[in-house]
This record gives C-alpha cells, sequence and structure tokens, in this order.
C-alpha cells in the first residue's frame, strides 16, 4: 500500500460478524490494535518491552471511516504507519484492504504515560527514533 511501510494480514472469524456473516464494526478497531502491536513488535521490541520500561501507551481517540462490508473468512490486510510523535503524543494511520480494495481507513491517537503514576511521559527517544527508523523513506 502506497505510503505505507508495514502491514499484517487479519481473517475475520465467525465471532467478528453478525448474524449475516458481515463483520461487526467494533470488530474492525480489534484489528487496528493487531495492526499497532505488530508494528511495535517489528520497530521497537514489542509493546511488552515497552511496557517493561514503566511506560503505558494509551488510546486517546479513534476514528474509522467504512467504505465497504467485510464478511467471515474474508483475509483483509491493515497497513499501519506511526506519525505526529510529539511530546507525549502520537497518531498511527490506518488503511484496510481486500485484494487491493479499500474496506475501512483511520487513526487513532496515543499518549505515552508513566506506568506506576499514568502522568503523562514524553515519548521516549529510544523510541521516537524506532518510529523514525521505520517510517524513513526505503532507499
Amino acid at each position: 500500500m502506497e505510503g505505507f511501510s508495514f502491514s499484517t494480514d487479519v481473517r475475520i472469524r465467525f465471532a467478528e460478524t453478525d448474524a449475516q456473516g458481515i463483520a461487526h464494526h467494533a470488530s474492525f478497531l480489534v484489528w487496528l490494535e493487531v495492526a499497532r502491536v505488530a508494528y511495535l513488535e517489528q520497530h521497537a521490541g514489542g509493546y511488552q518491552a515497552i511496557r517493561e520500561r514503566g511506560i503505558e501507551a494509551l488510546t486517546t481517540e479513534a476514528h474509522l471511516r467504512y467504505h465497504r462490508a467485510a464478511y467471515f473468512d474474508e483475509t483483509l490486510t491493515v497497513a499501519a504507519r506511526c506519525t505526529d510523535v510529539r511530546g507525549a503524543r502520537f497518531t498511527y494511520e490506518y488503511r484496510i484492504e481486500r485484494d487491493g480494495e479499500l474496506v475501512a481507513d483511520g487513526f487513532t491517537r496515543h499518549a505515552t504515560v508513566d506506568r506506576e503514576t499514568y502522568r503523562p511521559l514524553r515519548v521516549p527517544e529510544w523510541l521516537a527514533e524506532a518510529i523514525s527508523t521505520a517510517e524513513a523513506p526505503s532507499a
């Protein structure tokens, strides 16, 4: 997907659909999280590694725009990129496709906080550098 250097596939489980076999709108948020966790695993040592350093990354906002229905047993590709890393905040943008066709797109916003106090904490330099490296244009 143009503009995205990371993606992961999800297969729609029956439990994620309604009686007609159409993916429930809330399932899309779960798939965004799947992509976010996989992104962090590939580029920053994983979400658990972040937590072990005393940091939590809380979701502060989520936005999705649905373009097409998705159905039981289909495989979707969820692309993610991390942008706008400033202070204690950062944003992920997403694009969900089925065989190259746009199904949904959106973003989530996050804030890093101290794991003990839940007070805002600047995105650590090592994490900001990992994101910068991940998002650098390919040569």
